[in-house]
């Protein structure tokens, strides 16, 4: 039976067969075991050659950039990629070499690198109409308006559309203040709202907060099974939400903002049942609950089409941006009639939210989810992939952590499994080396020491393998 099985493992060698033969065999992470000789995984085939790049070098781009960009753009790599091409879930660089993307031009990029569907939306919209102004009407703001409302749950009907994650999270806020007469508003430790005035107060991570006035925002404690003092023990870190409005308001609040899954935080997956016994909380104290559903609405955590209901929660105010434009600029917040109400008492107008190219880009989305399907690839290709990864873990010491669900996942790199010392420095040589495999992944979390693996929604079990690959082959080398 042995030689069975050796012969076996020595004629099939596929990604596939490797996975299951480690996932059936229980083997401890050993020094002996991390000696097995991996080869590097070959990238899926794919049907598409990018014409010929004839623009400048990387390197002309880069000084031009330090010239007249801001210096606080920061890029990943030793060597800055140069990305001139892209299609479905592929970028393809200045030399025409391929690439899986598994970042999403961070969660952004949901349908596909140029999908045709989305592109034809955003050039026959331009054809037509480009920009004119919401003082007029025209179908394709109320047709997408009809089409992300019939996404959501109970009332939330009434679309207010921006530009961007942050626009839309100063919206919410303000709405909520507005609505409710209080200022006082809570978010999570390690959340990430945004950086306008507002947005960065709620954000909670000194990395992204500048020395400027913030006022009006409390932190409450992180529900994070993995670093959170209390574990995935939900109902005591809500108890400190009423702690905060006990004896840091005056008993009543204006909003509770939070993501269910946190993205730049890491991706952080709130203990379950936080949010039932938050919002429960939160509006004893009449206070409105915001879902900021940025990152994982629009069917990227394949479950279901928003976040917050793998909570099983349904919010007053949420708000959206990233994968709903596919890489167009464009956010909504979405709430109800009776809260909506409150931007009457004063004019309240934006110019380019609702512009006709960008909700024409963001209709053609709703439909290419809907036609193709994409909310069950992510929930079947993400399963899969997060079952390869967690593989990897009980392999390497160095992965302390994977979590997420469907196409936005997170694995944490840790030094010491006990004490969880963030893999600062391996993080960076790992990217560097899965980007020489041809591998893009993000990082993130407070510590930097974070994958972040969100690609596009039509990302395959293929490229699940190539990327598990990848890591395994890199990790080994280490």
């Amino acid at each position: 039976m042995a030689a069975s099985l050796a012969a076996k493992l020595s004629i099939r060698r596929s990604p596939l067969h490797r996975y299951l033969i480690n996932r059936c065999i229980s083997q401890p992470a050993t020094a002996e075991r991390r000696k097995e000789v991996l080869m590097p995984p070959e990238m899926p085939p794919f049907d598409y050659v990018p014409p010929p790049y004839t623009g400048p070098s990387g390197d002309e781009i880069m000084a031009k950039r330090m010239e007249y960009l801001s210096p606080s753009l920061f890029h990943f790599y030793k060597t800055p990629l140069h990305v001139v091409d892209g299609k479905m879930q592929y970028l393809y660089d200045d030399k025409g070499r391929r690439y899986v993307d598994a970042f999403g031009g961070i969660a952004t990029v949901g349908c596909g690198h140029c999908h045709p569907d989305v592109v034809a939306a955003i050039v026959e919209q331009t054809k037509k109409l480009q920009h004119s102004t919401v003082l007029y009407l025209n179908h394709v703001i109320t047709d997408f308006a009809h089409s992300l409302a019939s996404k959501l749950p109970g009332d939330l009907k009434v679309v207010f559309f921006t530009n961007s994650g942050t626009e839309a999270n100063e919206l919410a806020m303000m709405i909520a203040r507005l609505y409710t007469g209080c200022h006082d508003i809570i978010s999570l430790r390690n959340g990430y709202h945004g950086n306008g005035a507002g947005t960065m107060a709620a954000t909670a991570q000194s990395i992204w907060k500048f020395n400027v006035v913030q006022s009006g925002v409390h932190h409450a404690m992180n529900p994070d099974p993995y670093r959170g003092v209390f574990g995935s023990d939900a109902e005591k870190y809500a108890r400190e939400v009423q702690d905060i409005i006990n004896f840091g308001t005056s008993g009543n609040v204006a909003a509770f903002i939070s993501e269910a899954i946190q993205g730049v935080g890491g991706i952080v997956e709130l203990a379950p049942g936080y949010l039932p016994a938050a919002y429960n909380i939160v509006r004893k104290a009449g206070g409105l609950c915001i879902a900021d559903e940025v990152q994982a609405g629009f069917a990227r955590t394949g479950s279901h089409f928003w976040g917050f209901e793998n909570q099983g929660v349904v919010p007053d105010i949420v708000t959206m941006a990233k994968s709903i434009g596919n890489g167009i600029p464009l956010g909504a917040v979405v709430t109800t009639p009776e809260i909506a109400q409150v931007l009457t008492r004063r004019n309240y107008f934006n110019t380019f939210g609702g512009n006709p190219v960008c909700t024409a880009a963001g209709l053609a989305v709703m439909r290419v989810i809907e036609k193709e399907k994409l909310q069950e690839n992510a929930f079947e290709v993400g399963t899969y992939l997060k079952e390869r990864l967690n593989a990897l873990k009980d392999k390497y010491e160095l992965i302390g952590d994977v979590r997420g669900r469907g196409m936005l996942l997170g694995v944490e790199l840790v030094t010491d499994r006990k004490l969880k010392t963030p893999a600062k420095a391996e993080i960076l040589h790992i990217m560097d080396q899965m980007k020489e495999l041809g591998v893009l992944v993000g990082k993130g979390g407070y510590y930097g020491n974070v994958f972040r693996i969100l690609p596009p929604l039509c990302f395959t079990k293929e490229d699940a393998d190539f990327l598990a690959d990848a890591m395994d082959y890199t990790l080994s080398r280490m």
